[in-house]
């Protein structure tokens, strides 16, 4: 359907979306022009492939150039969303993980809520093969998946993105749910804050010989990020977070040096 308007103005607002190592160029521009269809315009890029710009991405973009020309690339995905504050990982699968799995709706009213309070929010789209790693989501606030036929189940991640973005605009046309996302009190930590609290805590945990038996220290750590990022942490929760830990750190140390002596 042909139906650009270059006489109107160009909405560009709303959540980021975070492609993890994407592979096609055709892909990268075909997501370009369904966030440019619904008004979404920040593309970050998680070690691409065949890396960036890309030739091909241009062209399945159907002239969607604000989001090219403004895409970003990073080596890793902490990097990408270290500004953002409130992450939402798609999901064709279910996971063991103690994390919200919401619907599209429901999601796009939070994240919704969220963009008229401020927060900066951001939306994790996976490889075109096989998705999100576990440790991947475990940085996630919530998981969306969709609701597809379970004999046929497989989007291409232009799909889910384009589902995702019509979600967004919608849910700006009508009332939302009050109680999705209330304003903080406070500002709501940023994920950089929250990767430096994790490493606080794991380097601890390391320290007191937590990770045992040694085959589950992954999926150990996945389920204390989740808790700790599914609550929704405050900057000021975070620091004093970071002082509990500290004060175990000297605890320990202390008894240990007592043993030593």
């Amino acid at each position: 359907m042909s139906g650009t308007d270059y006489r109107k103005e160009l909405i560009c607002e709303g959540p980021v979306v975070i492609l993890v190592e994407p592979q096609l160029g055709e892909n990268i521009g075909m997501v370009a022009r369904a966030m440019a269809n619904f008004g979404l315009f920040e593309l970050r890029l998680v070690n691409p492939r065949d890396g960036w710009p890309n030739e091909r991405a241009n062209a399945a973009a159907s002239r969607a150039d604000h989001v090219i020309e403004a895409t970003r690339v990073y080596e890793d995905l902490p990097g990408a969303i270290a500004d953002l504050q409130y992450i939402v990982a798609t999901t064709a699968r279910q996971r063991d993980m103690l994390k919200d799995v919401l619907n599209p709706t429901e999601v796009s009213s939070i994240l919704r809520r969220a963009h008229d309070e401020n927060t900066r929010t951001g939306i994790l789209f996976g490889r075109e093969r096989w998705g999100l790693h576990n440790e991947e989501i475990a940085l996630a606030d919530v998981m969306v998946t969709f609701p597809v036929n379970p004999a046929f189940a497989s989007l291409n991640i232009a799909q889910a993105v384009l589902l995702m973005s019509y979600e967004w605009m919608r849910s700006g046309q009508g009332e939302l749910n009050e109680s999705a996302f209330r304003a903080p009190d406070s500002e709501i930590a940023g994920k950089s804050d929250l990767q430096n609290f994790f490493n606080h805590l794991e380097g601890a945990l390391e320290d007191a010989k937590y990770y045992y038996p040694e085959a589950r220290r992954e999926r150990m750590t996945n389920n204390l990020r989740s808790i700790f990022t599914h609550a929704g942490l405050k900057q000021q929760e975070l620091q004093t977070l970071h002082g509990v830990v500290a004060a175990l750190e000297r605890r320990w140390l202390e008894k240990r040096n007592k043993k030593t002596k």
